[in-house]
């Protein structure tokens, strides 16, 4: 059990049966009457953001969230298979669950994966990736002075906004928290 006065940010706890996790926090004690926690929390589940004062002696248990790198093996159209490196079990999940990360993963990229009470609700890809760009206009001999993108498309499918200097066969470093280029490939 973990008491509302306990709470930080990043902290999991279970409303109803279901778990979130704290965004923000504030412990106010006005002059008059009793001390409150105001918390700003998000639903692990549905992403739904909700404020709410608690009393610091009020009890919620903890949401135990268990967190596992998997390897993306590939996809049947229908599903995203990935496998855990240690069991070797194979985990199913639809696109709305990978949704996000996968316009960065190539097959056998890790992806950090989250899990509440066995059921994954959660795909991260690495922070940063480096990927190849199979399709892009060709830019423009002069036209380097000023910050002008155009889009490009990499080897898994994504389109992210590069520089008029990047070429198609080129690999570049995306920042896949924002979808953003972050400069050529070391």
């Amino acid at each position: 059990m973990i008491y509302a006065s306990d709470f930080r940010n990043g902290v999991t706890f279970e409303i109803n049966g279901e778990p979130h996790v704290v965004l923000d926090f504030q412990h106010v004690k006005p002059g008059k009457g009793a001390a409150f926690v105001r918390t700003k929390y998000r639903n692990i589940l549905t992403g739904a953001t909700r404020e709410e004062a608690f009393n610091p002696n009020d009890k919620f248990p903890k949401a135990h969230i268990e967190t596992k790198v998997m390897q993306y093996l590939y996809s049947d159209g229908e599903f995203y298979y990935f496998m855990d490196g240690e069991t070797y079990d194979q985990v199913p999940l639809t696109a709305d669950q990978v949704e996000d990360a996968i316009k960065f993963m190539r097959e056998n990229d890790e992806a950090t994966i989250k899990f509440y009470k066995g059921n994954a609700f959660l795909v991260e890809a690495p922070n940063f990736v480096n990927l190849k760009v199979t399709e892009t206009e060709p830019g423009v001999k002069g036209n380097t002075a000023t910050n002008v993108t155009k889009p490009a498309t990499v080897e898994t499918g994504a389109t992210v906004q590069v520089p008029i200097f990047i070429d198609v066969d080129e690999v570049i470093q995306i920042d896949t928290r924002t979808g953003e280029y972050l400069g050529r490939a070391k």
